[in-house]
């Protein structure tokens, strides 16, 4: 769907883009993670046809953007990480007004608008200014705005900044059921904790470049070279620190009041096993899994604060 290639962006000897490639396959909900000045925003405004490359490639398609910008913004929505507010229009005139824009006939405009506009969750709002909105519902309609024109690809730059929680998590869910629709979604943002739980791939930039790519997951194993499992249980912690210190592939055993955690570099089948030998021994266990990669963790391993 998306493959970006060797990108750079110069402005005068600052390098803001330096030897970028990503890829991102179609149907994904692709996380953008870096510091502030980190080159984010920018690599999303080449991707978007906004702004120059000073050199390398974003094909869609098989299709270069830098050399066919045309071709390519009518598969392309942007939601900016800011909202232009047009003080007299209403809700359903706004969205009219950008369907003209992309030059959509009258006629297909009101059932396009009406859609649009019940998968945001503002069709109750269509008659009301837009300058009455609350940030989250002005977040939507801009959301809503940017999918006028039916595109393949959405780039959000911070769609959920300065929400509060209940917008955010509306947010979330919105764009959960985009993905349904088979867009393929990049997103930029700064909490972590949700984008780690929306997205199904991220990248990390630092200065520019591309420090690390894939799946929450599958970048904290390359970090640690180890898979962390976490169990919970009843009684008997004694017995199941015995039988954990007793296995060669694990590591690091941290115990709590009633769990414990521990590094694990084998297999599945070797879990497997595992969690059958305990259950031999009768220790009463309430969970028993993999604990999840934490994003905040990874970034900070990754990343050196750079601007």
């Amino acid at each position: 769907m998306l493959e970006i290639k060797n990108l750079y962006k110069r402005y005068g000897k600052f390098l803001a883009v330096n030897n970028l490639s990503l890829s991102i396959a179609e149907g994904e909900i692709f996380g953008f993670v870096g510091p502030n000045g980190a080159g984010k925003t920018t690599t999303m405004k080449i991707v978007a046809g906004l702004l120059k490359a000073s050199g390398g490639q974003v094909l869609i398609n098989g299709i270069n953007v830098i050399s066919h910008p045309g071709k390519l913004r009518e598969k392309i929505g942007y939601m900016p990480d800011f909202f232009g507010v047009y003080d007299n229009l209403k809700v359903d005139e706004y969205m009219d007004f950008y369907a003209g824009m992309y030059k959509i006939p009258y006629k297909d405009r009101p059932a396009i608008i009406d859609n649009l506009l019940e998968i945001v969750d503002l069709s109750h709002k269509r008659d009301a200014y837009v300058d009455s909105l609350s940030r989250g519902m002005k977040q939507r309609l801009c959301l809503a705005r940017s999918l006028i024109h039916d595109p393949d690809i959405l780039i959000l730059d911070e769609p959920a900044s300065g929400l509060d929680p209940r917008a955010r998590i509306e947010m979330k869910e919105i764009l959960k059921q985009l993905r349904t629709l088979g867009k393929t979604i990049i997103i930029s943002s700064h909490i972590l904790p949700e984008l780690a739980e929306l997205c199904t791939s991220i990248g990390i930039i630092e200065n520019g470049q591309m420090v690390a790519c894939g799946k929450v997951n599958e970048i904290m194993q390359q970090l640690t070279h180890k898979r962390i499992i976490k169990i919970r249980l009843l009684d008997k912690m004694e017995e199941l620190i015995r039988i954990l210190q007793e296995q060669p592939d694990i590591h690091n055993i941290f115990e709590k009041t009633d769990e414990v955690e521990f590094e694990f570099d084998g297999d599945d089948i070797r879990l497997s096993q595992l969690l059958k030998q305990i259950m031999e021994k009768d220790v009463l266990l309430t969970a028993f899994h993999e604990k999840e990669g934490n994003l905040e963790d990874i970034f900070m391993k990754i990343t050196k604060g750079g601007e």
